[in-house]
């Protein structure tokens, strides 16, 4: 359905083509419309579509990560009362690193990273960048699972003896043309995945205790926030 919106709004000035050279037509008074017209048509059409096309799958994008946040928020919140969404946390280096999802589990904690795309996703667990193909338009991203590792790390860092497992959930309608690693999956997923997740054995006896924790370390005020994109800047 993103795919069809995407294609239809980058192909409006083709679509209207006829149209615009018909009111030319009208405005200028010639009803015989030559070829230098036509060619100066064509020409203003393909310069719209390609401002069109860019504009229009800004604009995709922008709705597709809307609308994977709030999958993946909502499975995860059915699916446990002990999550947390974007917050901030120490790094595990310095610094301040974000994690966009934290989920408690009966055996530990998965450190989750979202990533919205669609289209063909390439890419292996020790590759330091992958690939997307979405139609014409092809990007290279870091690798999630390495960029959540830091996450992941710093996590662990607020509760030792508690289990943390880096995830990395896709939530646009991507495809893998081999097995994705264990632990990237899409979002439609996560719920039995959640359920089959097996973790190392664990210490702790105080699951609550430990998970007040996190939440206690987590920072979400304002200030940190500015501090974080300082950071990144």
């Amino acid at each position: 359905m993103i795919v069809f919106i995407r294609l239809v709004a980058s192909s409006l000035p083709l679509i209207a083509l006829p149209a615009l050279v018909a009111e030319t037509a009208v405005i200028t008074g010639i009803t015989d419309v030559g070829p230098a017209m036509f060619l100066f048509a064509i020409a203003g059409a393909l310069l719209l579509t390609l401002v069109f096309r860019s504009t229009a799958n800004h604009i995709v994008s922008i709705v597709t990560s809307k609308i994977g946040i709030m999958r993946i928020r909502r499975a995860l919140d059915l699916r446990s009362p002990d999550v947390l969404h974007d917050f901030i946390l120490p790094g595990a280096y310095g610094g301040l690193t974000k994690i966009d999802h934290a989920i408690l589990t009966a055996g530990g904690i998965l450190c989750i990273q979202t990533k919205h795309y669609s289209g063909i996703i390439f890419g292996a667990e020790d590759e330091p960048q992958w690939t997307n193909v979405d139609g014409t338009i092809r990007r290279r991203f870091l690798n999630p699972l390495i960029q959540n590792a830091g996450r992941t790390r710093a996590l662990q860092n607020v509760v030792p003896d508690v289990p943390v497992a880096n995830v990395v959930v896709f939530t646009g309608a991507v495809d893998f043309p081999t097995a994705p690693p264990k632990n990237v999956i899409r979002v439609g997923n996560l719920d039995s995945y959640i359920a089959k997740f097996v973790f190392g054995p664990s210490k702790v006896k105080d699951w609550d205790a430990a998970w007040l924790t996190v939440k206690g370390a987590a920072l979400t005020d304002e200030a940190t926030r500015k501090d974080l994109q300082a950071q990144i800047a």
